[in-house]
């Protein structure tokens, strides 16, 4: 019984667990099953990105407090950021990645910089 590649339905010869013809056949198709999940991260980085450069563009000495509206007037998106840090006394920070913002009193909020970021 004949057997074919799982991306171009060429006939396969050789090993019978053989499922694709050529390495590029088993990329394309792997390429195409996962591109879904490619394409979401590639938008939520490219969000996280614009999120960070937006903080850092305005925060340069490290420390400022700024409208909110200063934020989304630059296309900021609150639904995404890297981690949280929840201070003793119950603050919330926001990250995306080394740059952070808290809200104090709203509309409020001062950017931060966290000096030195991993973890």
């Amino acid at each position: 019984m004949p057997r074919y590649c799982l991306e171009c339905q060429e006939e396969l010869n050789g090993r019978a667990d053989k499922k694709f013809c050529s390495d590029n056949c088993r990329s394309s198709y792997n390429n195409r099953l996962n591109a879904d999940q490619i394409n979401l991260r590639r938008r939520v980085n490219r969000i996280l990105g614009k999120n960070r450069n937006i903080l850092a563009r305005l925060n340069p000495e490290g420390k400022k407090t700024v409208h909110k509206a200063l934020l989304l007037e630059e296309g900021f998106n609150f639904n995404y950021f890297t981690n949280r840090y929840i201070t003793r006394k119950g603050a919330v920070y926001f990250f995306c990645y080394d740059q952070g913002y808290v809200i104090h009193k709203a509309p409020y909020l001062t950017l931060v910089a966290k000096k030195e970021y991993i973890g």
